[in-house]
């Protein structure tokens, strides 16, 4: 694997860790940027769609537009809710 700043892997980092060349498709920086060095959908895909999506918007908050970190945990609570409303009918 090439990291993103063009170098191959030498194998002293391990395979989980590497972080992919930005791709604004299928890996854009806001994807790819958590400490762990894993996607938010390694874990979300896992889920309920409601559930998915509160993690989806707590991991990323602020990422894209950090005036907007707000807003995105208020879309978390969103998708809560209504994963609530959903279990209790």
């Amino acid at each position: 694997m090439t990291f993103s700043n063009g170098q191959a892997n030498d194998q002293s980092m391990p395979p989980w860790k590497e972080k992919p060349a930005h791709d604004p498709v299928d890996h854009p920086a806001h994807y790819t940027s958590h400490p762990s060095g894993i996607e938010c959908i390694e874990v979300t895909r896992h889920m309920t769609f409601n559930r998915g999506n509160a993690i989806k918007y707590i991991w990323r908050a602020g990422q894209k537009d950090l005036a907007k970190a707000v807003e995105d945990l208020e879309k978390a609570i969103w998708y809560l809710n209504d994963e609530i409303n959903r279990i209790t009918g």
